[in-house]
């Protein structure tokens, strides 16, 4: 089982830049693939990115693809993901998730852990 800790969020002006961090306990974190997800208000969850146990592979969203950047260190039992270049269209609720899969994915149905978010705000 793992247990999953997001932090990070809050209010930045469109162009800056948060980090988002996402603390796992359990084991079970360093075997498994992690990913991001966000939702808006009003809106569906999407997938924003994911990244294999290795850390070899990874997935973006179009939407954000070359702006945000995951990664994780197994070794700390931490995620990440490093957001630039903000726009308001990013400000959401960010969701960090796990799966027992070796290799991300985009579908949310496929995560078994989630956190409990961290709010993100981009003033325009």
């Amino acid at each position: 089982q793992v247990h999953l800790v997001e932090s990070g969020g809050g209010l930045v002006q469109a162009g800056g830049s948060l980090r988002l961090s996402c603390a796992a306990f359990g084991r079970a974190f360093r075997r498994n693939a992690m990913g991001w997800f966000r939702q808006a208000p009003g809106k569906e969850r999407e997938f924003v990115a994911a990244m294999s146990v290795s850390g070899d592979n990874t997935y973006y969203a179009d939407s954000v693809k070359g702006r945000f950047t995951i990664s994780r260190d197994n070794a700390k039992n931490m995620g990440y993901l490093q957001m630039d270049s903000l726009k308001p269209e990013d400000a959401a609720d960010y969701y960090c998730a796990t799966t027992s899969r070796r290799v991300g994915s985009t579908h949310g149905y496929e995560y078994d852990y989630w956190g409990q978010g961290t709010q993100v705000t981009v003033s325009s």
